[in-house]
């Protein structure tokens, strides 16, 4: 079994048709809010690698994973750059939030859950990339191409982060991930009133 594979087995639900329909009408938001989510991902591994300096295998994984990001990031800049589209403020989706709003004030349970989530995201990301590209293979076929080049780094850092937590907890993890998946599902499912890349199903196909 491959990693998409592997994480769409993984995940509780594939991406609506809905979401995918929205992202063809907003390609330019989904770049904007693609790279804002590259960004916040570089974000949260180097808090987790101030956060918790006595995890080695924690901190190299971390240290990696932050500069990948970055990496991606200024990729995706550079399409934008191409395609003469403005990176610019934008609210950020409920779903990390909401996701969020549910990590236990613990340790070692806050931490868990943080990579839990952090496991998740990262499988939903892979996931919706995998989702869209074929629809954009001759439309927008450069953007397909980088989309199925980003498969293989986000599925290793969804399989990083699900060990990291497993090997953080005192017990084994299956029930929290349920948990969580069960969150995801009613967020991706649900209506939402704006397009971003981890929204839910829009209300209407504009920002």
């Amino acid at each position: 079994m491959d990693v998409l594979q592997e994480i769409q087995q993984f995940l509780p639900c594939p991406t609506p048709q809905g979401w995918i329909d929205a992202a063809l009408e907003n390609r330019d938001i989904l770049l904007i809010d693609h790279a804002h989510c590259e960004k916040k991902a570089a974000s949260t591994a180097m808090n987790l690698m101030f956060r918790y300096v006595d995890n080695i295998d924690l901190l190299n994984k971390m240290s990696r994973l932050a500069r990948e990001e970055l990496i991606h990031f200024e990729q995706v800049l550079g399409l934008m750059r191409e395609r003469g589209v403005i990176y610019d403020h934008m609210t950020p989706a409920r779903y990390a939030q909401g996701l969020r709003r549910h990590i236990r004030n613990h340790e070692p349970a806050k931490l868990v859950d943080t990579l839990i989530i952090g496991a998740i995201i990262e499988a939903r990301s892979c996931e919706r990339f995998a989702a869209i590209e074929p629809y954009l293979e001759e439309s927008d076929p450069a953007l397909a191409k980088y989309y199925h080049s980003l498969l293989k780094a986000e599925g290793r850092h969804y399989q990083d982060y699900l060990k990291l937590a497993q090997d953080a907890a005192a017990e084994d993890i299956t029930e929290r991930v349920e948990f969580f998946l069960a969150a995801e599902r009613e967020l991706i499912e649900s209506d939402d009133d704006e397009f971003r890349f981890h929204s839910g199903v829009p209300k209407q196909s504009s920002c």
